[in-house]
């Protein structure tokens, strides 16, 4: 997760609002409820914690990079210091436990998967979303801004052996490896709406695709990335002149097993 270092103040100013978009249906998969014990694991800067502390849960909330947890302390009462895929709570602690874009981020998602479930009560809840491949419109724009200036993507963190596909069947299959029963996984559409400028602050500051082919490149460069982005992305304008970029999410869930006597 050392990617994120020093980028939480970036995050809240972009990617944050187009991550919250999931956050209801991520917690309803979950089953929040008045009184359950809810963990949310990776919570950036608290969008979802928040959410179910408004819900009645009581939450508990992690993440690795510091400045995140600095920004979700201020939302959220109980935020610790940790990340997958060995965080510091006791096993079967929590009726409920979330990841909101979260296990594509980590080198053995299998691994921090069967850790949520490590966390899970037995019969409790675990849901995660995370973004398809292929690519929907949003995210294949700063595919096609690097192709137009001829970027080569980062290589993905994770081994090819402990890979899995973006499909409904391959996050279902990942949740079913790690242990959860009646695993469901479904595709939520909608279209994040922002403005050119605000959406180039992921990029500019290192963040996603674009953003980590642009590290460590000339001015001259991330110049032309930024010209190419802007003829791309007059595509997705609206009448009003912001930006209205289609884009969606998969979101799994699945039950943890319950004790065999």
């Amino acid at each position: 997760m050392g990617k994120w270092t020093g980028r939480a103040a970036a995050f809240a100013d972009s990617y944050v609002h187009l991550c919250a978009y999931t956050a209801p249906a991520l917690l309803s998969a979950a089953g929040l409820a008045p009184g359950i014990r809810l963990l949310d694991v990776g919570t950036g800067t608290g969008t979802v914690a928040a959410l179910a502390v408004a819900g009645g849960a009581t939450v508990t909330a992690v993440d690795a990079e510091p400045g995140m947890v600095e920004l979700a302390r201020a939302v959220v009462p109980e935020v610790l210091h940790a990340g997958l895929p060995d965080l510091p709570l006791p096993d079967a602690a929590f009726d409920a436990v979330v990841a909101n874009f979260v296990v594509n981020h980590v080198t053995d998602p299998g691994r921090a998967v069967a850790e949520l479930v490590r966390l899970t009560t037995p019969g409790g809840r675990v849901a995660v979303t995370v973004w398809p491949h292929p690519s929907p419109p949003l995210q294949q724009l700063w595919n096609d801004v690097m192709a137009a200036v001829g970027l080569t993507p980062a290589p993905s963190i994770i081994p090819p052996s402990l890979n899995f596909a973006r499909t409904a069947e391959g996050v279902a299959g990942l949740l079913t490896g790690a242990g959860l029963r009646d695993v469901a996984c479904h595709t939520i559409s909608w279209t994040h709406r922002t403005d050119v400028d605000t959406w180039w602050i992921g990029p500019a500051n290192g963040m996603g695709a674009l953003g980590e082919a642009l590290a460590g490149q000339d001015a001259a460069t991330v110049a032309a990335a930024r010209s190419a982005y802007e003829r791309l992305a007059a595509g997705f304008l609206d009448d009003d002149g912001a930006l209205a970029l289609p884009t969606a999410a998969l979101l799994a869930s699945g039950r943890a097993p319950s004790v065999v006597r």
